[in-house]
């Protein structure tokens, strides 16, 4: 083997000892052969193009387009054009593809399934590699620089691992690198080895490595290199501040293996929230079943963000650890509140994927199978080595924590470090923040009552307006813009009441999940989409951390937060108030009037304004009942058009070719459109390059004609063919009862629906838009023809002797 074979068989070697660092990333490690494959066949062709000979960029690009068509063959060969080459379709399905890839590895713990998406990143960014060190190792003969791509693929892989990636992985990458070295050619290695070594010993034979001149033999060269290399692989990740404590070292992560050890650093679950709300069927996302007497504080939640960066709300890094049969205690929670003990049963819809577990809080123990880890601060499930909630059934025993106002009021200062940790915010954090807050809650004497104002002011009294289309955003700019605009969906309203206790020195976090839900006839309760939710957690000593509902619209204020009187003073019992209230009114109130789910939503809108009453009623105007009842009329016709429309041109088409002096041709040919078009409408497309002969057999074909009806086709295609290649055409006697009795055995082939269909929804009235279309075009032709005309047109200039 040439030393250049040899040196693109190591390239090719060294490229998939370092695409094993990214096995502990994928579930299943099929892929690694695919990959291996695919960069196979990649090497062969820069090997053929090098033999050829090709230029050097040549080379490189001919491989990269073979890379390209190779991974189309694999995952966009549907979208492809003849099934191997990439179009515009192919290019969107693969583009699609990196994006849920992309989602995908956000979305999934490690190890995460091998999805498409995932798996088109894995094989793609291998063979991208490959080509890399193929090109720079092979191609342009420069072995050393060639570990930069390899060193970038184990660093993204370690990284991906948050630094647990094992050293086997990084023995074989480095090995591979070596190897790599040490097959470059003799003349290039010295190059580099001169600044490694001094002068050749001279009292000693040569070795067939060494050169006339006397450099250093290229393996102790190879090893001074590639140990400098593998020192920067370790020196420059450990100072990256996204991998921790380095390469090689780091906790576990929660795909590890073994006991109760590991870390979680959990992806922010509000990129999809905003989507989930705005999505036009409300798919059921979860169902259970519960012996709770009340629903409506049962809010299901998923995970609770409690780090504030300035730039979003997300979750901090914690230690988890083996799932245990009865979860500890709640945090702050004293014996004297009390609580009552509930079950649920829950049960996951098959299409929904979530790395979280939706609980009911708090948790007091999970019955559940698969593989599941606990993080105790969050009081939360993750899921493990790729286990997501996809189909799963668990059982939850849960606590209904009923603290009262009076407890709340009365509670003593939390822990000094639980303050610090959770009451923290950034530098950048607008003014406005503190400064609204601190209006809003004056007066107030407690923690608790300062965190009922705020709840109050945001869904009642501040005039805010819930939104689901606003921009969404959780950094500070979000926060101060939505104070200022007060309008938004949940997100808004809970991170910005959140930031705000923090600011008065209220310990806070944000929770995520789903709100109850709605009932269902067989007693269950049923979790949609639009049920996604977002609210404040403030932590109270001797209840816990707490719920409170400042999105107006969604989901239910607690009770605890609620007056147990009515404001301005108690009303005399015996004399009812002759207020405005006690007066019957016209109009429903939203309660009454809308239903549940939009009240959910924020869709009744404003409560119309009361009908008048008394005085003169002189009924409504003539003319408004004449333009109501047109209105009405029009709305009804409207639907009916198509059908109009195309008895009209059926009456007209057989009128005329019926009439006896119309012309031979013309009439016949009048005739056959009306029955391609009665078969169009019967779902029998056109086809225009068939001879009327082939049409005929294929409209009997597909609308199962027989009899008078199949006899009437041909017959018509015979009189077509008869007028246009006859010598002399023949007026054609009964084709308009051709016409009907093709159309009768049309319809009675077709069920009820398509029936219905071809009549008022007929295909054929397409031509109608073409038509238009056509006329269009030709008036914006004459428009721009005429406009051309006025510009090309000739200024007359005067004469000299005219004044």
């Amino acid at each position: 083997m040439s030393g250049r074979g040899r040196l693109a068989l190591c390239a090719f070697a060294a490229t998939v000892m370092a695409s094993c660092s990214l096995l502990p990333l994928v579930d299943r490690a099929t892929w690694i052969v695919q990959a291996a494959f695919l960069l196979a066949l990649q090497a062969g062709v820069g090997a053929l193009a090098r033999r050829v000979p090709l230029a050097r960029p040549l080379t490189v690009l001919v491989q990269a387009v073979v890379t390209l068509v190779l991974l189309t063959l694999v995952f966009a060969r549907e979208q492809a054009v003849v099934g191997l080459l990439p179009g515009p379709e192919a290019f969107e399905h693969l583009s699609q593809l990196l994006q849920q890839g992309a989602d995908d590895v956000g979305r999934y713990t490690i190890p995460a399934p091998s999805t498409d998406g995932i798996r088109l990143m894995v094989v793609g960014g291998t063979l991208v590699i490959g080509l890399a060190v193929d090109a720079l190792a092979v191609t342009f003969r420069s072995a050393a620089p060639a570990g930069l791509p390899l060193l970038a693929l184990y660093s993204v892989a370690a990284g991906l691992s948050n630094g647990g990636a094992s050293w086997l992985w990084f023995l074989l990458a480095a090995a591979g690198y070596l190897l790599l070295l040490l097959a470059e050619g003799r003349d290039r290695l010295s190059q580099w080895g001169r600044m490694f070594g001094g002068a050749a010993r001279s009292d000693r034979p040569q070795t067939p490595f060494e050169s006339d001149g006397g450099p250093l033999a290229p393996v102790r060269t190879g090893r001074r290199i590639g140990a400098l290399a593998l020192g920067i692989a370790l020196v420059i990740p450990a100072a990256l501040p996204a991998m921790g404590t380095g390469l090689l070292g780091g906790s576990g992560g929660a795909g590890g293996e073994g006991g109760g050890g590991g870390t979680i650093s959990a992806v922010n679950p509000l990129v999809s929230l905003q989507n989930s709300l705005n999505q036009p069927e409300d798919r059921e996302v979860l169902r259970y079943r519960t012996n709770a007497q009340d629903t409506q504080d049962l809010y299901l939640r998923i995970v609770a963000l409690d780090q504030f960066d300035g730039a979003s709300w997300k979750s901090s890094e914690r230690k988890i650890k083996d799932v245990p049969d009865v979860l500890p205690q709640p945090d702050g929670l004293s014996p004297a509140i009390g609580t009552a003990e509930i079950r649920t049963s829950v049960s996951a819809a098959g299409w929904y994927t979530q790395n979280w577990l939706p609980m009911p809080y708090p948790a007091t123990k999970v019955d559940i199978g698969g593989h599941w880890r606990f993080e105790p601060v969050g009081r939360t499930l993750v899921g493990d080595r790729g286990q997501t909630t996809q189909g799963v059934q668990y059982q939850v025993s849960s606590l209904q924590v009923r603290p009262t106002a009076d407890q709340l009021a009365a509670s003593q200062p939390a822990p000094p470090a639980l303050v610090q940790e959770y009451t923290k915010v950034p530098q950048t954090l607008p003014r406005i923040v503190n400064t609204t807050a601190r209006r809003v809650t004056k007066g107030a004497t407690t923690d608790y009552q300062r965190a009922v104002m705020l709840q109050d002011w945001f869904a009642v009294k501040g005039g805010f307006t819930y939104d689901t289309q606003v921009e969404s955003g959780s950094g500070t700019e979000a926060i101060a813009r939505f104070l200022k605009d007060k309008q938004g969906f949940c997100v808004h309203f809970s991170f910005s009441m959140a930031a705000m206790a923090r600011t008065l020195g209220i310990p806070a976090r944000v929770a995520v999940g789903f709100t109850p839900g709605e009932p269902r006839a067989d007693g269950t309760m049923s979790v949609g989409l639009r049920d996604a939710h977002a609210w404040p957690e403030l932590y109270f000593e001797g209840v816990g951390w707490t719920r409170f509902e400042p999105t107006p619209s969604r989901g239910s204020a607690p009770d605890y937060t609620r007056p147990d009187t009515p404001s301005g003073g108690p009303s005399n019992p015996v004399k009812p108030s002759e207020g405005p209230s006690t007066k019957p009114s016209a109009a429903p109130t939203p309660s009454s009037s809308c239903p549940a789910q939009m009240r959910k939503q924020n869709e009744c809108g404003a409560v119309a304004p009361a009908a008048p009453t008394g005085g003169d009623d002189g009924g409504t105007p003539l003319a408004t009942v004449a333009a109501v009842a047109l209105g009405v009329l029009a709305a009804l016709a409207l639907p009916l058009l198509p059908l109009l429309w195309r008895r009209r041109v059926r009456s007209r088409r057989l009128a005329r070719a019926g009439h006896p002096e119309a012309d031979p041709v013309t009439a016949t040919l009048t005739v056959w459109r009306e029955v391609i078009d009665t078969a169009w409408d019967h779902g029998i497309a056109p086809d225009d390059s068939l001879t009327p002969r082939k049409a005929a057999a294929r409209m009997v074909r597909l609308g199962s004609l027989d009899g008078p009806s199949a006899e009437s086709v041909h017959r018509a295609a015979s009189a077509v063919e008869q007028v246009l290649y006859a010598p002399s055409p023949q007026h054609p006697t009964g084709l308009t009862e051709d016409a009907d009795r093709i159309r009768t055995g049309l319809r009675a082939s077709l069920p009820t629906g398509p029936r219905l269909r071809a009549d008022l929804a007929p295909r054929s009235a397409a031509r109608l838009a073409w038509a238009a279309t056509v006329k269009w075009e030709a008036a914006t032709s004459r428009m721009a023809s005429r406009v051309r005309t006025l510009v090309r047109r000739p200024t007359r200039r005067p004469t000299r002797g005219s004044a």
